[in-house]
């Protein structure tokens, strides 16, 4: 994904310089990204709105890659971003998982699904937290076959796909592989932190 956020970066560069002569801050990009991206899922979502909550949703993820690169080009990068930047993607990512169970706990009528979307909000939420945690402790656990840009790409594509062609089935089968995805991810993590622990203690 790393190849997509360069991209994608010097493609918004432009516009986070506009920003930067305007005099908004970063801080100010990450709120407003995080709040547009809650109100998309969770407004349109438990709908059954899809195209529409996957791009009012995906106009304001790319907040995620201007106010960092905003912040390198003023200087400004502080860990206090860092920690806001962090804090508040949380806060999307459970937007989007959110959204769909309360979907399939209302016109979705499926108990089924709205248990598996709340599985992948939590599981999400668990990934991060071994991550930090594991750092925390001076160690690292990045990687997975499921890290969070994975997960969010592919919940909005296929959600977006969905609607466009009347298929919410594309959007049970995301959520079943990304529930898998997600316990695989937070098992290597926990086993990668092992083996660094183990290591230090020899």
């Amino acid at each position: 994904m790393e190849r997509f956020r360069a991209f994608w970066t010097k493609v918004f560069s432009p516009v986070a310089r506009l920003f930067l002569r305007l005099g908004i801050s970063p801080d100010a990009v990450t709120i407003v990204g995080t709040i547009g991206v809650c109100t998309g899922a969770l407004v349109f979502f438990p709908r059954g709105d899809f195209l529409v909550g996957v791009l009012v949703c995906t106009a304001f993820v790319f907040s995620d890659l201007i106010d960092g690169h905003m912040a390198r080009l003023s200087g400004s990068s502080t860990k206090w971003g860092a920690f806001l930047d962090s804090t508040l993607d949380r806060f999307g990512d459970a937007a989007i998982f959110a959204g769909l169970a309360l979907y399939y706990a209302g016109p979705g009528e499926s108990r089924l699904l709205t248990g598996l979307a709340m599985y992948c909000l939590v599981l999400g939420s668990i990934t991060s937290y071994a991550r930090a945690r594991a750092e925390s402790l001076g160690m690292q656990a990045k990687g997975g076959i499921a890290e969070r840009a994975d997960r969010l790409v592919a919940i909005l594509v296929m959600t977006g796909l969905a609607g466009i062609f009347d298929l919410p089935v594309l959007i049970t089968i995301t959520l079943g592989v990304l529930a898998l995805a997600s316990t695989v991810t937070v098992v290597q993590r926990m086993l990668l932190v092992r083996d660094q622990a183990r290591a230090a203690a020899t």
